[in-house]
């Protein structure tokens, strides 16, 4: 059961998009402050400094763009802003950590900083922004530097990110001199506290981005695979569950899932389709010494895939995750434009909660949800990730959906795509400021308004 993805947007974007979605959306805020919903903020207004397009009363300030100096005096602020987070400080403070999604092409690599470097070789890593009350920039500095592709992550309950390498290059790979695709534990305030340790238990693949239960401690983990039998949806049983900053350190143990009957979840087109008995197998090897993981013998039965697993949040009681698309072409059992899925550990029970239908937007034909954040004040907050102008588009819980910002064209841009895509999206404490990063050129927005 899909439904249209996008209605036809007006060229000068003075309209709410139209667009609509197929799905029990109030399924997604269950247990939130974000099931109050939200209908919009009105049309789009274009931006006379041609940055960021926002809706009436909307304001948005820049906090920082890739190459300028950090505060820190550590170097240049790197390229390829990606998935970011925001925590509670002292005093009134904020701190921002935020992905550089560099490969050992990346135009600004993340300086190395000792302490905090994992691989001299690779360009990626995090940064971290404190600030103000009043989003004023305190302080901007390097929080792990020498890892690779960071692409999302997420927060801990205990107010850390996890930031995961979505690569799964090994030592003498490009350059590198260390293993890569780990999740890596970052402290935005201290960064030392953490250092620059892989969590190796937690298992080396293409990862995308993590949840973790509030409850259990759990932490539910996906993996963006770039090829067919692409990736698979794993939890992590930790040794130290809630045990706060370094605990993950401990180890524990990696399973995937499986979905007993259904070998790809591609193959599901019917929102509310849910299924009983899921299983999680142990997987064989989380290091992936000699065979990715999503290769591995799991036993008769197989295992469960999905082609570009990608946002994750934990939500009420479950835990939701995201399929950008999946497209037969590529070697996918059936072709979607973007599922949200539901999985309640409690039952055992997976449910597909959303389904994205085809565009009909010739102008702008971005074609799959990304990150996806809960906002605060209402509704779902989701990063567009395709071709055409980019939007963060907000989702009532009654399945409406509007434009909530629009970035600008890079006409001229030296080594920049025609429109940059959307990362990072993200609010304050406080619910008051939403945070987002254009991936390129990197700019990260603080946008303040009549939030409610």
């Amino acid at each position: 059961m899909s439904a249209t993805r996008r209605q036809i947007l007006s060229r000068t974007g003075a309209s709410v998009a139209g667009i609509a979605f197929a799905g029990a959306f109030s399924e997604l805020f269950a247990g939130t402050a974000a099931a109050r919903g939200h209908a919009g903020y009105g049309p789009l207004v274009p931006d006379p400094a041609g940055l960021l397009d926002l809706p009436k009363g909307f304001r948005y300030q820049v906090l920082s763009r890739q190459g300028d100096p950090l505060r820190s005096g550590e170097g240049p602020v790197p390229s390829n802003f990606d998935g970011m987070a925001a925590f509670a400080g002292r005093r009134g403070r904020v701190h921002l950590v935020r992905n550089h999604e560099n490969r050992v092409t990346g135009k600004i690599g993340v300086p190395t900083v000792q302490g905090l470097t994992y691989d001299p070789a690779a360009k990626g890593g995090c940064t971290a922004i404190e600030l103000d009350g009043r989003n004023n920039v305190l302080g901007e500095r390097v929080a792990i530097a020498g890892t690779a592709v960071n692409c999302a992550g997420g927060p801990t309950p205990w107010g850390t990110w996890l930031t995961c390498e979505e690569t799964e290059d090994k030592a003498g790979t490009n350059g590198y001199t260390k293993d890569h695709g780990f999740i890596f534990e970052v402290d935005g305030a201290d960064p030392h506290r953490t250092g620059a340790v892989p969590l190796t238990a937690m298992g080396r693949f293409q990862h995308e981005a993590i949840a973790v239960d509030p409850r259990s401690g759990i932490v539910y983990e996906t993996e963006d695979a770039f090829q067919h039998p692409f990736g698979l949806f794993y939890r992590f049983l930790p040794e130290k569950p809630l045990g706060g900053h370094g605990s993950l350190r401990a180890g524990g143990a990696l399973e995937a899932m499986r979905v007993p009957g259904v070998p790809d979840l591609s193959v599901v087109q019917e929102t509310g389709a849910s299924f009983d008995g899921v299983e999680w197998v142990p997987v064989p090897d989380p290091q992936a010494a000699e065979t990715p993981i999503r290769l591995q013998d799991f036993g008769p039965r197989g295992i469960t895939h999905a082609q570009k697993l990608e946002g994750c949040y934990w939500g009420g009681r479950a835990v939701y995750f995201v399929s950008s698309f999946a497209r037969a072409k590529d070697g996918s059992a059936a072709t979607h434009f973007g599922q949200v899925w539901k999985y309640e550990p409690h039952r055992r029970r997976l449910t597909l909660v959303v389904v994205f239908g085809p565009s009909t937007d010739i102008q702008l034909p971005g074609e799959s949800p990304d990150n996806i954040c809960l906002a605060p004040s209402g509704g779902l907050m989701v990063s567009e990730d395709g071709d055409g102008a980019q939007h963060v588009y907000g989702v009532s819980r009654k399945g409406e959906v509007y434009a909530m910002a629009r970035g600008a064209q890079n006409i001229g841009t030296p080594d920049a795509p025609e429109w940059g895509e959307f990362a990072g999206v993200t609010f304050s404490p406080d619910g008051q400021t939403m945070y987002v990063n254009c991936y390129t050129p990197g700019t990260t927005f603080a946008v303040t308004g009549p939030w409610c």
